[in-house]
């Protein structure tokens, strides 16, 4: 039998809450998102792009945020030294470019490696902890980086809701 992502029941946000789990309850249910427009499709409908000239599709919107996941939780945020997963200097956009040739599970299961091992990371630092972009050398604190993983998460989901419509026609959600 071929594989298959797997259903996901998605969590509800907090809606009285501390400002840390506030923020990790927006992550995490725009995690789950992503995790729900992928569920109950195969290696090929999660492997088509939406229109040409992008390459964008639901197997590389898991490989762009777990790329996301780690360079800005554990890399910037935790200081981590960490290399890339799927891009590199030569290969800027192989999270999407290189879809055709990487294997969904694997890919899954690394996703969701990443987004523990992020938390993990963050657990101890406050959301007033200052760390420096390592490229642009930029300052953030780690209230900012959790805004704005929220919001990469948002744009994409978006993105994830055109690519599933597209597929086999569901919506919402």
């Amino acid at each position: 039998m071929a594989w298959i992502a797997p259903e996901i029941d998605r969590i509800e946000t907090l809606s009285v809450a501390d400002e840390r789990p506030m923020l990790q309850s927006w992550l995490d249910y725009h995690r789950q998102t992503l995790l729900l427009k992928c569920a109950g499709l195969d290696p090929a409908q999660l492997a088509q792009r939406c229109v040409a000239p992008s390459t964008m599709s639901l197997h590389g919107l898991i490989r762009h945020l777990t790329e996301n996941e780690r360079g800005w939780f554990r890399v910037t945020a935790a200081g981590e030294s960490l290399d890339y997963l799927y891009c590199s200097e030569s290969n800027p956009d192989g999270d999407f470019d290189d879809v055709p040739d990487a294997d969904p599970a694997t890919d899954l299961t690394t996703y969701q490696r990443e987004t523990a091992l992020a938390d993990a990371a963050l657990a101890a630092l406050p959301l007033d902890h200052r760390c420096h972009h390592p490229i642009t050398g930029t300052e953030y604190t780690l209230r900012w980086v959790y805004l704005h993983m929220i919001e990469e998460y948002a744009r994409h989901n978006g993105h994830a809701d055109f690519l599933r419509e597209r597929i086999d026609g569901r919506t919402g959600q």
